[in-house]
Order: structure tokens, then C-alpha cells, then sequence
């Protein structure tokens, strides 16, 4: 009876309330914080608000981190964009508090995975740590033993320490292909490179001369045509198969000298000095009439050396998007005395460089020449090119890999690049590789020289055309097997799946893990998958919103994901990541949701208000 009566006595205060239009204080005489309710986590009860950028395509992914922090107590303004270029303009103005990002180390290397983004002055970095930058120079000039050890530092400091990003999930790569069309066995899948088109045949081999392989992207609109003005997935698989390079990478991340400009490579005693012989079977390919040409311009040595050399340079052109890559690169030279590479032994070996470059060569060195035209394998004549670095840093070598290392023509970029990089104006200057020179109906007049297996000729709206380089590695295993191929540009992921599905396309390159029980049930494809490099996180803004100044607010955010229900979602094809280094190396440490976290961290925003 006592509990009734305590309970009738409420009831009651509680209505003379409610009817004298009274409000109640959430203050006591004390002044403690009351405790929060579920659901109520901040101090006073009201929802922070979060703005969360991202694009249409990750609809599901944006979908999921907004009903997160919304159960955590945030008030999610979703700014969905439809596609890269405006998602990145978005991005560029700060409309955001957080920007669903993804990274792909296509380097294999740990190094790609964190300079690039996150170091002071990176190509896409928008932070500046010196706390961070030291681990990242620290862990650069380490062995793998040794940098183990370093990168988990540097995890614990980005992610839960001071909360730079909030880690989704890292990817299965995966590809879809027609199987009844194309030969299985000439596609290949890589851990980090981008598809090698000149290995794709049609299963009726008769069809390579006639047919279009017939590929998609979700990306019209191309950041550009220089290899080293552009990292992102509107020309990553565009460039890397348009200009040559000194390395590659085989399908597990291994740095091999096949099919790229180069017989062979050596690295010489200190890891400081690197030397590659070069092959002279390769010409810039060039459009006239929307045909491909070979120009009778050699590639050679003094292309590399002029490569390399703008590569590193930040200011060798404008809005330059790879320097931080290749900034180890101290210098670029032609050899041309063989007892140079005969008076230096190999890193760990007893070998001479110049045994170490002769190796498997049809002809062994009998002159190195500085003059491309005159080096001619069959004469054992050749061009060996010399790289140095700052420091020992045996990592260049995966950088060489990438597409940004793409080899360009000295005398056509020249050519085309005479304004002045300072005083750059984007309204009458015309750079190399801009877009729109390749762009029906704007202002096209293809300039492209490429060294690759391909050349892109004309794009639309609709598509892109490529071509065969007619004087590319003629005659070998490298030779480009099809001579045309298209890319559709297809924004939509079920668009593009119903097109493999009809016939339209051929291949569907990264197709989503939640599409794989619909290419399984259809016999006429066959699905390809392996564990990628491929990371998705959450970008804190680090200017003008509050979640640049709190590391509390990022944190409650932080705290909030549970990276369960993502690889629930994906059916068990996601993995669990705590930064854009997980693929490459394991820190051990785990990201685990904490709503008890998320309270903690929101009211000491609130209180610090």
C-alpha cells in the first residue's frame, strides 16, 4: 500500500503540472549531470547534428552509417551525390562533416596506403600531424620486420587516439565476366593492379581483330589523361593500360619486370641506387582520324628520365595529384659505361648489375647507348636507365609500379605543355591529357601520345573508344590481343549487371559482394574474386566544422560504427579494417562499437561548448 500511495502522490504532481503549464528543470541542486536516457546521450538530450557526404553509389554503405548514428544520438543530414565530380566538388567546398572515402593500395605496398592521404602535403591529404608525418618517414625506411611495429603506432594515433577517420570495412576485389564469350583463362584479377587489357582474348580468337570487348565504369567524366594529374577511379585502370612503366606487379603484389618497358631490374648494394635495361621494341601509338598510328617515335630513356623527373616535381605541372608517391626519386640518369654496372654488386648477392640485368636477355650487353634509336636488342645494344633515392627505400620500386609512373612522350608533352605552370589559367590553358581534347563535340583534338598497349581515340557521354597501340611489343606475348575496346559509362550497379547479364558488356569490373548470388545462378557467367587492398572509412572535415576542432565529436562517431552490420549486410565478403593499411599489414588492433563511448565522448563535447 505504501508504493501505491507514493505512486497516486506523482500522478497527481504530475498533472497539476502538466495543467498549470509549468516546466520542469533538469537541474538539481547540485549541479550534477543527470544521467542520459537510452537513446538521449548528450547532455541535454538534443541530437547533434552530422552532415555525411557521399555518393549514389554507396547508397546502401551511407544508409548504414546514418541509421548507426542515429541510434547513437545524431541527427544525420545526408548529402547523397550522384556521381565523382560533383561528390569531390562537394567535398572541396567542405559540405560535409564526414565524407564516405575508399582507398585502394594498387602499389602493394604499405607506404601507398598512408603517405599519399594522410601525411602533411599529401597529393589527397587534408591533415597536418607531425605526429603522424614521423611515423609515416618512420616506417618508410623499414624493413617489414621492423615496420610492424611502427604501423600499429600509427594506428592507435589516427584512428582512436585522435580519431582521423572512422573505419568501415576492407573489400573482396571482384569481377564478373561473360564466360560464353570471353576465354576465362586471358582474365586475369590482381590483389593491386589495375586489369591488363592486353591479355583479354576472345574465346573465338577469330573475333579479336573484329569484335569490341565491351567493359563499364561508373565515371564519365575523366580527371585526366597525364598519369600523373589524376589517382582515382575515373582513370586508374584508363592510364595504367595507356602508358608503359618501368615495373608491374604481379596478380600477388610481387614487383616483376614482365610487360613493362623494362627486361630486367637490380638493385645495388645500400638499396639506394636502381637500375633498369630497356626494351626498344615499343613506339608511341597516336589518333589520326580517330584511327591508331604508330608515330615512329621510339620509347626510350630520355622519356623516363623526363617522366620521373615531373612525377616527383609538385610543380612540374598544375594540380599535380602524385608527387608525395615518387618524392624519394633524387635522380634519373642514362648509363652508358658498362663498367659501371660491372664495379657494383647487387643488394644482398655477389652478382654484378650487369649480370643481374643480363639475365634471361636474347642477346647479352656488348654497348649501352644514350641515343634511343640506336639501341637494338638483337645487336646487344642497349639503354640502361639509373634511379637514386634520398634514402635507401627499396618501396620506390612498387611506386615505379604505378600508373602515375606511366612513361610519356619528352617531345609531345613538351610540346603541348608551354604555359606557365604559375600562372595557369584553366580557362584558355589546354595541359596534356586534359578530358576534353578526347571529348566529342567540346574542344577534341586528341594530343595523346601513349607508350601503353592502348590509346584512347574519342569519348561521349555514352562511351569511350580505345585502340590497339599498333606498335606495342609486336610479335611477343605483351602484343595486345583485341584491337578495340570499349568502355560503357554505366553510373548505375543494376544497370550495369542487367548489360553483362544481356550481353551488352562483357566484363563488370568491382562488382558489389551483394550482386555475387546473381552471377552464380547464371551459367553463362563466372565470377572472379580474391582479398583486395580496398578500404572504406569516414573522412573528418579539418576546417570550419566542428568535428575539425573536437576530437570528442569525432570519437562518438568513431565509437558509433559497428563494423558487424556492415559484413552482415555484404553476406561475410567485407572484412574488418581499422585503417587503409589492414589489407597489407596486421597491427592487431580492433575497432569495436561502444555506445558507452559515444555518450562519454558527446557529452564532453556538449560540456565543452
Amino acid at each position: 500500500m505504501k508504493k501505491q500511495g507514493k505512486f497516486a502522490v506523482l500522478l497527481l504532481l504530475s498533472l497539476m503540472i502538466v495543467l498549470s503549464g509549468c516546466t520542469l528543470s533538469t537541474k538539481n541542486d547540485t549541479n550534477e549531470v543527470p544521467t542520459p536516457t537510452d537513446g538521449e546521450p548528450v547532455v541535454d538530450g538534443t541530437p547533434v547534428t552530422i552532415e555525411l557526404l557521399g555518393m549514389s553509389s554507396n547508397e546502401a554503405d551511407l544508409n548504414i552509417v546514418r541509421d548507426q548514428l542515429t541510434k547513437n544520438g545524431f541527427n544525420v543530414k545526408l548529402n547523397m551525390q550522384a556521381d565523382y565530380g560533383s561528390f569531390k566538388a562537394q567535398q572541396d567546398a567542405g559540405n560535409y562533416d564526414i565524407a564516405l572515402s575508399s582507398w585502394t593500395t594498387v602499389t602493394g605496398n604499405p607506404d601507398y596506403a598512408v603517405r599519399s592521404l594522410f601525411k602533411t602535403g599529401g597529393d589527397y591529404s587534408i591533415l597536418a600531424d607531425s605526429e603522424i608525418d614521423a611515423l609515416v618517414d618512420k616506417a618508410s625506411t623499414q624493413t617489414p620486420e621492423e615496420f610492424q611495429a611502427t604501423y600499429k603506432e600509427f594506428d592507435q594515433k589516427l584512428v582512436f587516439d585522435k580519431a582521423y577517420i572512422a573505419p568501415l570495412y576492407s573489400s573482396l576485389k571482384a569481377q564478373a565476366l561473360n564466360q560464353d564469350v570471353l576465354n576465362l583463362d586471358s582474365v586475369r584479377i590482381s590483389k593491386s593492379r589495375s586489369l591488363p587489357w592486353e591479355d583479354v582474348s576472345f574465346k573465338d580468337t577469330s573475333k579479336n581483330a573484329t569484335e569490341s570487348l565491351v567493359l563499364q565504369s561508373t565515371m564519365p567524366t575523366l580527371t585526366s589523361l597525364d598519369p600523373i594529374k589524376g589517382n582515382d577511379g575515373s582513370i586508374n585502370i584508363i592510364n595504367t593500360n595507356l602508358y608503359v612503366r618501368l615495373l608491374n606487379l604481379t596478380d600477388d603484389d610481387k614487383i616483376t619486370s614482365e610487360g613493362s618497358l623494362s627486361y630486367n631490374h637490380a638493385i645495388a648494394d645500400g638499396n639506394s641506387d636502381y637500375y633498369f635495361i630497356l626494351r626498344d621494341d615499343i613506339n608511341f601509338a597516336q589518333i589520326k582520324d580517330k584511327k591508331a598510328v604508330d608515330t615512329g617515335e621510339r620509347v626510350g630513356a630520355d622519356d623516363v628520365i623526363f617522366a620521373l623527373n615531373r612525377a616527383k616535381d609538385k610543380n612540374s605541372v598544375p594540380d599535380h595529384r602524385t608527387y608525395t608517391l615518387h618524392e624519394h626519386i633524387q635522380n634519373v640518369e642514362v648509363v652508358t659505361d658498362i663498367a659501371a654496372l660491372d664495379g657494383v654488386n647487387v643488394s644482398g648477392g655477389s652478382d654484378s648489375v650487369k649480370a643481374a640485368l643480363e639475365k634471361g636477355l636474347p642477346t647479352k650487353i656488348s654497348e649501352l647507348v644514350g641515343d634511343k634509336n640506336q639501341a637494338s636488342t638483337k645487336d646487344g645494344k642497349y639503354q640502361v636507365v639509373k634511379l637514386t633515392t634520398t634514402v635507401p627505400f627499396p618501396q620506390v620500386l612498387n611506386y615505379l609500379a604505378h600508373q602515375s609512373a606511366g612513361i610519356v612522350s619528352k617531345k609531345q608533352v613538351e610540346s603541348i605543355n608551354t604555359y606557365d605552370v604559375e600562372k595557369f589559367d584553366v580557362n584558355k590553358d589546354i595541359p596534356y591529357g586534359d578530358q576534353n581534347t578526347v571529348t566529342e563535340g567540346s574542344q577534341y583534338n586528341n594530343t595523346l601520345y601513349t607508350s601503353g598497349p592502348y590509346i584512347l581515340s574519342y569519348k561521349n557521354d555514352y562511351e569511350a573508344i580505345f585502340l590497339k597501340n599498333p606498335a606495342y611489343m609486336t610479335g611477343t606475348d605483351h602484343e595486345p590481343n583485341i584491337n578495340n575496346i570499349k568502355i560503357r559509362f554505366i553510373k548505375d550497379a543494376d544497370s550495369a549487371l542487367a548489360a553483362l547479364r544481356s550481353g551488352e558488356i562483357h566484363l563488370f569490373y568491382g562488382i558489389s559482394e551483394t550482386k555475387f548470388d546473381v552471377v552464380k545462378g547464371d551459367s553463362k557467367l563466372a565470377l572472379q574474386t580474391l582479398p583486395s587492398n580496398a578500404v572504406s572509412y569516414l573522412l573528418f572535415n579539418t576546417k570550419n566544422r566542428p568535428v575539425a576542432e573536437s576530437a570528442d565529436l569525432r570519437k562518438a562517431v568513431l565509437y558509433s560504427i559497428n563494423q558487424d552490420e556492415f559484413l552482415a549486410y555484404y553476406g561475410g565478403n567485407k572484412f574488418k579494417a581499422v585503417s587503409t593499411l589492414s589489407p597489407l599489414v596486421n597491427t592487431g588492433l580492433e575497432l569495436k562499437a561502444d555506445a558507452a563511448k559515444v555518450k562519454e565522448h558527446l557529452n564532453a563535447y556538449k560540456a565543452s561548448k
